[in-house]
C-alpha cells in the first residue's frame, strides 16, 4: 500500500511573504521619514547645535584653567557672528518683541566681551554666566 503524496508545507511560503512584507515596509518607512526630513529647514537646529558647542567649549576653557584672551577671543567672535543668524534662523520669530529683545541681549553681552576678552578666570566665569543666561531666558520664553 502505497500512501497518497504529501503536498509541500505553505508554511515556508507565508515566512517568505511576511519577510518580504516587513522588508518592503521598512523601506517605505525609511523614504516616508527622509521625505519629511527634506522639508524641514536644518539651519535652526543646526545655529543652536554650533552656539551650544562654542558656549560649552568656552565654558570648558574656564574649567581648566585656560582664560587667556588667545583662548576665549576665537569662541566670543563665533558666537557673535553666529548671533547676527538667529533672526535669519528662525523668520517665524523675526516679528516678535521679546525674540528680538532676545537676541539683542545675547549681542549686548558678546559685544563688548569681543572689544575686551576676559583675560583671566574670573572675568571669563562672569561671562559665561552671563551668556548662559542670556541664552536661558530666550529658550524659556520661545522652546
Amino acid at each position: 500500500m502505497s500512501s497518497p503524496p504529501r503536498r509541500p508545507s505553505a508554511a515556508y511560503r507565508y515566512l517568505f511573504m511576511a519577510l518580504l512584507g516587513l522588508l518592503v515596509g521598512i523601506i517605505a518607512t525609511v523614504m516616508i521619514g527622509r521625505a519629511l526630513q527634506a522639508r524641514r529647514d536644518p539651519f535652526p537646529h543646526s545655529l543652536m547645535h554650533v552656539m551650544a558647542k562654542q558656549a560649552e567649549l568656552l565654558q570648558a576653557s574656564q574649567q581648566a584653567n585656560r582664560c587667556t584672551v588667545s583662548d576665549a577671543l576665537p569662541r566670543l567672535q563665533s558666537l557673535r557672528a553666529l548671533s547676527n543668524d538667529l533672526e535669519v534662523a528662525f523668520p517665524s520669530l523675526r516679528d516678535d518683541r521679546r525674540f528680538a529683545e532676545h537676541a539683542r541681549a545675547l549681542r549686548s553681552v558678546l559685544d563688548p566681551a569681543v572689544a575686551a576678552p576676559p583675560a583671566d578666570c574670573t572675568a571669563l566665569a562672569t561671562l559665561n554666566t552671563r551668556i548662559g543666561e542670556s541664552c536661558k531666558a530666550c529658550h524659556q520664553d520661545f522652546r
